[in-house]
Parts: C-alpha cells; structure tokens; sequence
C-alpha cells in the first residue's frame, strides 16, 4: 500500500492507495474509504531512433590540400523522461555508466506490469533523477544521458 501527504489549501491529507484495478483505485483519504475511477489514457509505446550524423565534407585548405572540418560541438546532453506514470523498481545504472542503445536503465511498474526502460542513445550516464520505490509521472526525468 502507497502512502502520500499533501497539503491542500493549508489542509493535511494522509492517502493510503489500497488497490488499483483497472481505472478504478481504491483510497483512503484520513481513513474515509473512496472509490475511485480514472480517465486512462491509450499508452503508445514510443519507439526508439537512432540519429546518424553524416560524416563532414571535406573543404579545401591552401595550397590545394584538403581539410577536414571539425564537428559542432553541440551539446548531446538528453534527458530520459517516464514514458508512463508508475513506481521504480529497480535502477541497473550508476552515474558514469557508458550505455549504448537497448541497454536496461531502469525497471518501472505501471499498472501492474513491469517495464524495462531502455537506452535510445549511447552515452555516459550524467544524473539519475530517481531512486528505487519513487512514484513518477509521465514525462517526468529518469536519467540524463551524455
């Protein structure tokens, strides 16, 4: 059972989330039982892209040799967001980590199922904004890949 504190309107209120089934959840707010039933919205798994950039031109130097141009240096710092809401329940990475697309980040439990969170990009891993056990939104940052 998950328990949540808020403060609404400078009132306290304890929720204890005593089971999900489905789109109806039943909670408990400051031990009043309550049903409830929640707008689920149709889950698109995203697919993953991997961006392959050209090599660059070679541009004439003096004397008629030829220098190779050097990259941008752009900034190829992303974050990871939650593809849907739901709990950690593990975390497979530390900070310094090099992953390459496909490898396991993290496990998410939403709606009763787990999901692998994968790597769309090879890189260092930067941050880790999660923790096993929290409770994340869609949208919300996972890690920061670099």
């Amino acid at each position: 059972m998950k328990n949540y504190k808020f403060t609404i309107n400078g009132n306290k209120y304890s929720v204890d989330i005593v089971d999900v089934e489905g789109n109806v959840a039943q909670v408990e707010v400051n031990g009043t039982p309550y049903k409830v039933e929640m707008e689920m919205e149709k889950i698109v798994q995203p697919k993953t892209v991997i961006k392959v950039a050209a090599p660059a031109a070679p541009r004439a130097g003096a004397a008629g040799t030829t220098v190779a141009q050097a990259p941008a240096a752009a900034s190829d710092v992303r974050p990871l967001k939650s593809p849907l809401p739901g709990v950690i329940l593990d975390i497979f990475v530390k900070v310094g980590d090099h992953v390459k697309p496909g490898d396991h980040l993290l496990l998410l439990e939403a709606m009763k199922m787990e999901n692998n969170i994968d790597s769309d990009k090879e890189g260092v891993i930067k941050e880790i904004k999660v923790d096993k056990g929290d409770s994340v939104m869609e949208g919300d940052v996972l890690v920061v890949i670099g």
